[in-house]
């Protein structure tokens, strides 16, 4: 077989311990869903009629609001889900069993391929969590069947990315605590942006750290092909800093593994 058959069958066994795991553990991947579900309930019911208001004028309802704010909330869980591989990848160093990995004849790489795609893999589920809360509560989008599927790829382009990341930030952390600590000010982000409410409403030097961070062209994106509101050049926006990250993540992993010591 050629290398790259090699590594395609690697990767596919650590895909399958990594699903293992999940099903094994399916607090995990229903984890990362509940932070979102909490904030979209919270800010609904208690802000929805006020924020409404505000985004829709006068008499709009709460309705108005969760219309605005489920896209937000859906990349929040994307965030969330794939941000969570840097503790399994860290308890996989710590444990030892990384250092078996090594002494095995398999492709290197196929370790953190495994992970990353059973991340995106348990994401989607959580993903798909979220947006069975926001339909039962009353969200309602226009979206058409070509719109769906554009907003899973670029969900699904999102999670890629912020997985290599959470890789990486995984393999340079010395314990799990750490790892799990590391990946907060990732996952904060979506609060500075649009998610909540619109950028152009904050005070102007918020504003322009939320116009220019990479999860409000990705909000923008989603809420454009959910809701039918504009997206302009946010979905190119989107994909260059999913292409970015993801380069980022991979280059800083894969060089982290290859000289086998990460700490």
């Amino acid at each position: 077989m050629s290398s790259l058959t090699y590594a395609v069958h690697d990767s596919a066994t650590m895909l399958r311990r990594n699903l293992k795991h999940a099903i094994r553990y399916p607090s995990v991947s229903l984890g990362s869903a509940a932070l979102p579900v909490m904030m979209l309930l919270l800010f609904v019911y208690a802000f929805g009629d006020s924020i409404g208001a505000g985004i829709g004028g006068a008499g709009a309802s709460r309705d108005v609001y969760l219309e605005y704010l489920t896209p937000g909330i859906v990349i929040m869980g994307v965030a969330a889900g794939s941000m969570s591989t840097s503790i399994a990848v860290c308890s996989d160093m710590t444990e030892g069993i990384i250092n078996r990995f090594r002494t095995m004849n398999i492709t290197r790489s196929s370790f953190m391929t495994g992970h990353v795609l059973g991340s995106v893999i348990q994401t989607v589920f959580g993903v798909a969590v979220v947006v069975g809360v926001a339909l039962a509560i009353g969200f309602r989008p226009d979206a058409n069947v070509l719109e769906w599927l554009t907003a899973l790829g670029l969900l699904v382009a999102i999670a890629f990315a912020l997985t290599w990341l959470s890789v990486a930030l995984g393999l340079i952390s010395k314990t799990v605590e750490a790892a799990s600590n590391k990946p907060l000010i990732i996952q904060f982000l979506p609060f500075i942006g649009s998610t909540f409410v619109p950028a152009d409403s904050m005070s102007p030097g918020l504003r322009w750290f939320a116009e220019y961070q990479p999860f409000t062209p990705m909000t923008e994106t989603l809420r454009g092909l959910l809701t039918g509101s504009a997206i302009g050049n946010d979905a190119w926006i989107a994909l260059a800093w999913c292409a970015a990250i993801a380069l980022v993540g991979y280059v800083w992993s894969r060089s982290l593994f290859n000289r086998g010591t990460t700490r």
